[in-house]
């Protein structure tokens, strides 16, 4: 048992097993939408956008998760609207506004001769670094994003698998639309100090993607997908601190690794109902 507490006799790793667990569960959750939709660009795309607020709030002395979170909601709704309004397809409209608001985030700092702040940990994450302060904001931006999943869910249901039908029934799709967007946008930016921007991406899809692998009744998925992102999360913490490897690094690899195992179970399922005499 002694290798199972050995990492909780550190006050940093509490708060780094904590906020993997929130994490974890949040992006798998929020993320079984976005398998459904097949916006898996979407999560890389907001993430590398909240830099530019990363980068403003630096310059500005202010708060870099506000900072992040007001520029990834600004280019979340924007992404939308170019894509509804412009009818640009979402793929062309995450590219281009995701590099454009990256790219002003590298503008502003190539202007500054030298820096106070390394923003090194939010291209890569260092959840060990997070503080009594970031845990608290973590679990507050969980718990508004978790009740919000909990609040829209029927509607996010429907107008995930059939939007013109959601429509047609009187749901506002578009509305809905939006307002995932918005939720994708905090759940990257509670996800920055865990894995980086770099590896935000895959915490959001993979194990979303891994639960798509074993069913296809939505509720069950997102219950598997939670549970995977979850013990992605806490396993690879464990593992980053045994072998003194990146913690967001390892977690992502675990979560990769869940993935091939379920799509081999997955053909082991079929082989078997093939084979049945």
């Amino acid at each position: 048992m002694n290798w199972l507490l050995a990492p909780f006799a550190d006050d940093f790793m509490v708060r780094g097993f904590i906020a993997a667990v929130l994490v974890g569960v949040l992006c798998s959750a929020i993320g079984t939408f976005v398998i459904l939709r097949k916006l898996a660009f979407i999560g890389d795309g907001i993430a590398h956008a909240s830099f530019a607020g990363i980068v403003i709030a630096y310059l500005r002395a202010a708060n870099f998760y506000v900072g992040a979170a007001v520029v990834a909601v600004i280019t979340a709704l924007a992404i939308g609207f170019v894509h509804r309004r412009g009818r640009v397809s979402m793929d062309t409209s995450i590219g281009v506004l995701f590099t454009g608001a990256f790219a002003l985030g590298v503008f502003l700092m190539s202007r500054q001769r030298t820096y106070s702040v390394d923003l090194q940990d939010f291209l890569f994450g260092n959840i060990l670094g997070v503080t009594r302060s970031d845990v608290w904001f973590i679990v507050a931006l969980a718990l508004l994003v978790g009740a919000a999943l909990a609040w829209l869910y029927r509607p996010l249901v429907y107008t995930s698998f059939d939007p013109v039908v959601a429509q047609a029934s009187g749901i506002n799709a578009e509305l809905v639309d939006y307002a995932l967007l918005v939720l994708l946008a905090l759940t990257i930016v509670v996800t920055l100090e865990a894995v980086g921007i770099v590896l935000v991406a895959a915490l959001l899809v993979t194990p979303a993607a891994t639960a798509f692998q074993l069913t296809r009744r939505f509720a069950p998925m997102m219950g598997i997908a939670a549970l995977v992102g979850c013990l992605s999360s806490v396993g690879g913490l464990y593992l980053s601190y045994y072998l003194n490897a990146a913690s967001g690094a390892t977690i992502v690899l675990v979560a990769t690794a869940c993935f091939f195992v379920a799509i081999a179970l997955r053909r082991l399922r079929v082989y078997a109902v093939s084979t049945r005499p």
